[in-house]
């Protein structure tokens, strides 16, 4: 434990890169070989504006990372946060830094991200996405990604959580992300198993489904037990999901990069209606 933790707190970002790319490579291999939907469509054309997003949310984490940097060395230098309290063993501590981090950091940061008027505005180009694979794991809008980064930096600071441990859990994150949004199809006892314990991808792919109360279900990133815990979980037979947005109808994944930025942005009759039944939902 304590050699995995001394390599990423000096992890080179050349070393990142390769974790990202080499798990989009290796699921996007797998999409080809146990598809879970065999879509009719471009794979590298449809791949295009979900890596220029993949690329828009490294920047803006890149741009923003010496906040996090700063929240997580006060933490240390005041001895703040959950980690800070108490005297415990290291693989503890990466434990409750990992658990922290991904409630706090990103199955909060999902939910508010649906609660939220204006940053559901900005999660809906994630949603929009009608042939959902890998690469759809980053299909973030510059804004989310700010909204994401705050809501980890919150998580740091609250856990006091040191920099190596984030950097362990990015790297984890980003793999696992990539897993449960591809295009794979498991057996359905494995996929269920995993299912209570990290997010799979037949539970994941329930969020996507164009119709509420599905699209505010399974919310989590790596584990999947907060849904179960806040009562978010959901299931739905693969073959009875659609991917889309039901309410916006108009775009999908052949949208225009530039249509897609400006979007949240713009009046929409279709984006007002999508808002407009979240409500009524409740």
């Amino acid at each position: 434990m304590e050699n995995l933790i001394a390599y990423f707190e000096t992890i080179p970002s050349s070393h990142r890169s390769l974790i990202l790319v080499g798990g989009i490579t290796f699921f996007w291999v797998l999409e080809y070989i146990i598809p879970l939907f065999r879509f009719d469509y471009r794979k590298f054309r449809h791949a295009w504006p979900n890596l220029f997003f993949t690329l828009t949310t490294i920047i803006v984490n890149f741009i923003l990372a010496f906040l996090l940097f700063m929240t997580s060395n006060w933490t240390l230098q005041h001895k703040f946060g959950v980690l800070q309290w108490f005297e415990l063993p290291l693989w503890v501590q990466v434990c409750i830094a990992l658990l922290i981090l991904d409630l706090v950091g990103a199955w909060f940061a999902h939910w508010i991200q649906h609660k939220i008027k204006p940053f559901w505005r900005l999660h809906l180009i994630h949603h929009t996405d009608t042939c959902v694979d890998t690469t759809t794991a980053n299909r973030h809008h510059p804004g989310e990604s700010v909204i994401r980064f705050a809501c980890t930096t919150l998580a740091v600071f609250l856990g006091g959580v040191p920099v190596a441990y984030v950097l362990l859990y990015q790297s984890v994150s980003v793999v696992l992300s990539q897993f449960n949004h591809a295009n794979i199809k498991l057996p359905d006892v494995l996929d269920s198993m995993i299912s209570w314990v990290i997010v799979s991808p037949d539970m994941h792919k329930v969020h996507h489904h164009y119709k509420l109360p599905y699209t505010d279900t399974n919310y989590g990133n790596i584990f999947s037990f907060w849904d179960r815990i806040f009562g978010t979980f959901s299931v739905l037979e693969p073959k009875k999901i659609i991917y889309g947005v039901d309410t916006c109808p108009e775009v999908d994944s052949q949208t225009r990069i530039g249509r897609l930025l400006t979007l949240p942005f713009k009046g929409n009759k279709h984006l007002e209606k999508t808002i407009e039944k979240k409500d009524a939902q409740g």
